[in-house]
């Protein structure tokens, strides 16, 4: 999609985001070069601040080739932000629906029309405690294999300065004045997957070849080594669940021998607001 191709609704949300972003914000941009000039493609984004979908989207914006996201059907139902993401053409993620394929076809048909199509692989803001990217979700190897158009890794850094993930309070700091970095790399290379059976097993490793491309972008970003293995955000929590249970088995053996009687098996630990929060989480993105 060229520039002038852009439409009314991307303008206007050029026009209401892009004066604060360049006033609030001091930009570290990279790799333009890599974006296509034209035809359909991917970009995969790491995913580390409720601030850098904006970040990102002003980055894309000015390189002429608009992002069409993929995001919670919920933002699209009413007030003003829903009229945006439907007016700039944004696709819309119904989870646990019989509609979720839904959102990978219109995906497809978006990149056939020459269009480029924004994934957040990891399904939601990262857990990694260093703020690496995650494993991700396989919803944007699917549609690279189907489509073969070029995958762009995109990595972000900065955002979370202003905002930081899951942070009691969302307000944004904004002082001293934060440096939003964004930074793209050459398209990853797919073609020894192309003609295979888009497995299980063969979607896997076409995602984590794409998520090792978005983490090398990121540790030029931050000019430091990334981990040697991604966070697996469902064994973290599957991890601390066990361990919340041995601790009250414990505390309750402990108990028992104090007041002088025998073992008696412990009831399931209660589930924490957070811990429940983080097991629904990973059971919806799971579903993607």
């Amino acid at each position: 999609m060229s520039r002038r191709r852009i439409g009314f609704w991307y303008r206007l949300a050029a026009v209401i985001c892009k004066p604060p972003l360049l006033v609030l914000f001091k930009r570290d941009w990279r790799g333009m070069e890599h974006i296509p000039a034209d035809s359909g493609f991917i970009t995969a984004v790491n995913h580390n601040s409720y601030l850098d979908p904006l970040s990102y989207a002003h980055y894309q914006y000015n390189t002429g080739r608009v992002p069409r996201f993929l995001a919670k059907a919920g933002l699209f139902k009413s007030g003003f932000v829903g009229l945006m993401m439907r007016g700039t053409g944004q696709i819309p993620v119904y989870r646990e629906t019989t509609d979720a394929a839904t959102a990978f076809r219109a995906a497809v048909s978006a990149i056939e029309k020459g269009e480029c199509v924004a994934f957040y692989p990891e399904g939601t803001l990262t857990r990694d405690p260093d703020l690496w990217p995650m494993q991700g979700k396989t919803g944007a190897a699917r549609v690279a294999l189907l489509t073969k158009a070029p995958v762009i890794p995109v990595a972000q850094w900065g955002a979370q300065d202003a905002m930081p993930p899951y942070a009691k309070e969302k307000k944004l700091r904004l002082l001293p004045r934060k440096t939003l970095r964004v930074q793209a790399g050459p398209p990853v290379d797919l073609s020894a997957f192309y003609g295979q059976e888009p497995t299980a097993e063969v979607l896997r490793a076409v995602t984590e070849v794409i998520m090792a491309a978005v983490t090398e972008q990121l540790a030029l970003l931050r000019g430091e080594p990334a981990p040697a293995e991604p966070y697996d955000w469902r064994k973290a929590v599957a991890r601390e669940r066990r361990a919340a249970r041995e601790a009250a088995r414990a505390g309750k053996g402990a108990a028992a021998a104090a007041a002088g009687v025998g073992p008696a098996a412990a009831p399931e630990p209660a589930v924490g607001p957070q811990q429940a929060r983080s097991t629904q989480q990973a059971q919806e993105d799971e579903s993607k």
